[in-house]
């Protein structure tokens, strides 16, 4: 077992599936406590182990190779929990850089730096592995998947070209005016083992990570998300004293993923409104006097970081002193609250 006694202190879980653990707290180096974020795999299922081993060593090795400032640096590496610090930035589903050219270009320097060192990432097709900082710079995360070559063979060419390709995507979708001629034929291009996996290997993975795994959309909500959320958002609007909801998913420590209702209503109790839902219900439901709101449209990324107790994040979406206060009484009224522990 890894010794992390007095060393570190856990304040929430970011995520929790049957590889891994991860968490959000501080970590104490020798020169203080540091924001730092811990991937554990002592409590992964016994069936999910060894590939729960491979993912675990895989980061590790990568993370001790990345060049500083492309991804997290790494604090410690015991057998079955790994430190790495934290990157205060928010994911790209979350930040929607939309017509940040700029953004874009520094994701393609630091994706540059990091196939230099010969690192692959292979799997920048989440825009939750995609982070950007509060001044505007791209980092990377999650590196369960990584490659590490150590020479630039025909395997490291495809799978850069890929990172790469999966990079443009989310420029296309984001900043598409900033595409140039060259990104475009990346995009139109795909490399030869990415369509014989499309056309055979990827409806096995499916198979398994949205039949058993119970995976079925980008952020990791799983199927609560996909089946549950949209009847509990249908029961509530269908109260005659609620004007608006919008439901989210959570890492929860004991059930792996929650559901997060943010209520807009008045003239009517939370528990009343559990009453009304009964089943499906959310674990966790907060009823708010106005949903924020950007162009008639709830900001959701904004929601998500409450829900996901990640306050300290949501100054960089915040654009005015008037869009602060209409947020402030919903961060204040937050349900998911979390206990500190240690180890």
């Amino acid at each position: 077992m890894d010794d992390l006694s007095g060393r570190w202190t856990s304040d929430v879980v970011l995520k929790r599936d049957v590889f891994s653990t991860v968490e959000r707290g501080k970590f104490r180096t020798d020169q203080g406590e540091v924001d730092a974020v811990l991937r554990r795999i002592d409590a992964v299922p016994w069936w999910s182990r060894p590939l729960a081993r491979h993912l675990f060593n895989r980061e590790k090795r990568a993370l001790q190779a990345a060049p500083a400032g492309i991804g997290p640096p790494l604090l410690y590496a015991g057998n079955e929990q790994l430190v790495r610090g934290f990157i205060g930035g928010v994911a790209l589903h979350i930040a929607k850089p939309a017509g940040d050219a700029a953004y874009f270009r520094h994701a393609k320097q630091a994706l540059r730096a990091l196939h230099r060192a010969g690192i692959c990432h292979n799997d920048l097709a989440k825009e939750q592995n995609w982070l950007r900082t509060p001044d505007g710079r791209a980092c990377l995360t999650d590196f369960q998947l990584a490659a590490l070559f150590k020479r630039r063979s025909l395997l490291f060419r495809v799978a850069a070209y890929e990172d790469l390709r999966h990079l443009l995507k989310h420029k296309r979708r984001y900043a598409p005016d900033a595409l140039t001629p060259a990104e475009k034929r990346v995009l139109a291009t795909k490399s030869l083992p990415t369509r014989i996996w499309m056309a055979t290997g990827k409806r096995v993975y499916y198979a398994i990570t949205r039949g058993v795994l119970n995976f079925s959309d980008r952020e990791g909500g799983g199927r609560r998300l996909k089946n549950d959320a949209p009847v509990i958002v249908a029961k509530l609007k269908s109260h005659l004293q609620v004007s608006d909801a919008v439901v989210l998913a959570y890492p929860d420590r004991r059930a792996g993923t929650g559901l997060y209702a943010f209520v807009e209503a008045a003239g009517v109790s939370e528990d009343g409104l559990r009453e009304f839902l009964k089943n499906p219900a959310p674990e966790r439901l907060q009823i708010v006097e106005k949903l924020p709101r950007k162009d008639g449209a709830v900001r959701t990324e904004i929601l998500q970081l409450v829900a996901m107790n990640q306050i300290d994040l949501i100054d960089n979406l915040v654009a005015s002193e008037d869009e602060r206060a209409m947020i402030a009484p919903i961060i204040a009224g937050r349900r998911n609250l979390r206990d500190r522990f240690s180890f």
